[in-house]
């Protein structure tokens, strides 16, 4: 791992500056997230597109990240341009869902959405690559800085959720676009990061990585318990649809989830627990959330159960980025975030199919096969616990 030494120390303006912009980075890209994940499913079905197909659609993003994303983010980091990979991508989503949006027939938005997910979906790994290194060189913490991401989400589902009841849901597109452009813009206040030192980026190859056992367990981990959501993802808002709630209460629910995740985000610097534990909890939290989701509940009951989405993707996603800043060199950093991703793109792409067909044939009780995926993230870190309990920093990291 990169010593201490190799990171000079920003002055307090600095890292404001950095933490103010990286804000921001993350509250759009996520508004456009909270946007995008639960109304893109209703768009596709305003425009005529079936279950099977919204399902195969919505498994796009997923394929991208094991085939086009690590491409992107290993040639970003090998010329130190994490912040203008950033940028690059930024303006090409925008005009990808442009066009995505022009679209009417299955086949042609499939295609369209496609070629936009290359460069939309390597976005998240090259913004928390940028992240983590920023966090070590100006010392702060990753949890306070993504909870704008998930706020955002907050923000963008609500106004969505509060316009699909006053347009016609096959211009939502236009409002995803429109917070893509926006995020794109906002990326240009990214502040540059200090180059690694020339020793630095030849320390450690970024193959040594898949031969860490330690890093394999983080990587499948966190594959299976986040794919674990992918029939939440695709077919949520639809079956509250079926059941008669409109898009302001399915907004709400959505939000709830979230602002549990904010709260875990915003008290991360406090648990005291290893992050394989957290892992762990998250992974048994999963498990009883899709059994109870599974049961179709009525609202009184399906409001609280959103509000374990704090612990069944927030507090998955902060066990998981302090395991990464444990076993992951600063200099392989968006590499690392890219075989996180891609492995995850494998899992969450095969689930996303699997749920949409699911679905259209059992109704709800695709859940009970997320809360299967779910318990199997958990084995897998369980069965890791020593190593990376023990061991927090691997061979890979040079610690």
């Amino acid at each position: 791992m990169q010593q201490p030494s190799q990171i000079p120390i920003a002055s307090l303006a600095a890292s404001r500056r950095f933490a103010t912009w990286l804000a921001l980075v993350y509250g759009t890209g996520f508004g456009m997230v909270g946007t995008h994940l639960p109304f893109f499913p209703v768009w596709l079905k305003a425009v005529g597109v079936d279950a099977a197909w919204i399902g195969v659609i919505t498994a796009v993003p997923s394929v991208t990240r094991f085939t086009t994303l690590p491409f992107v983010t290993g040639f970003a980091e090998r010329r130190q341009a994490l912040r203008g990979g950033i940028i690059v991508m930024g303006f090409g989503t925008t005009i990808g869902l442009a066009i995505v949006g022009s679209q009417h027939q299955a086949l042609m938005i499939f295609l369209a959405y496609a070629v936009t997910c290359c460069v939309w979906t390597p976005m998240v790994p090259l913004i928390d690559a940028y992240a983590l290194r920023g966090v070590r060189q100006y010392g702060l913490k990753y949890g306070p800085l993504r909870l704008w991401g998930s706020a955002a989400f907050v923000v963008g589902a609500l106004a969505c959720g509060a316009l699909i009841d006053v347009i016609a849901a096959k211009n939502l597109i236009w409002i995803i676009a429109g917070v893509a452009a926006l995020s794109a813009l906002v990326s240009l206040g990214l502040r540059p990061l200090a180059a690694l030192k020339p020793g630095a980026t030849t320390a450690v190859n970024a193959s040594a990585l898949l031969r860490d056992k330690g890093f394999l367990a983080i990587i499948i981990t966190s594959a299976l318990i986040q794919s674990s959501h992918s029939a939440y993802y695709v077919v949520a808002s639809i079956a509250w649809q079926q059941e008669g709630l409109g898009g302001l209460t399915i907004a709400g629910l959505w939000i709830l989830g979230v602002l549990a995740e904010i709260v875990v985000f915003a008290a991360s610097p406090r648990f005291t627990l290893p992050p394989a534990m957290l892992v762990m909890i998250s992974a048994s939290c999963a498990v009883v959330r899709w059994v109870i989701t599974a049961q179709a509940p009525p609202i009184a009951i399906l409001a609280p159960v959103q509000l374990m989405h704090g612990l069944t993707f927030g507090l998955t996603q902060v066990g998981i980025m302090n395991l990464m800043v444990h076993h992951v060199p600063g200099h392989i950093m968006a590499r690392g975030q890219g075989f996180l991703a891609a492995c995850a793109g494998i899992v969450t792409g095969s689930a996303y199919i699997l749920s949409g067909a699911v679905f259209a044939r059992y109704g709800q009780n695709v859940y009970y096969v997320m809360a299967a995926i779910a318990a199997c993230g958990g084995l897998v870190m369980w069965s890791a616990r020593h190593r990376l309990m023990n061991h927090p920093q691997s061979a890979a990291s040079g610690g």
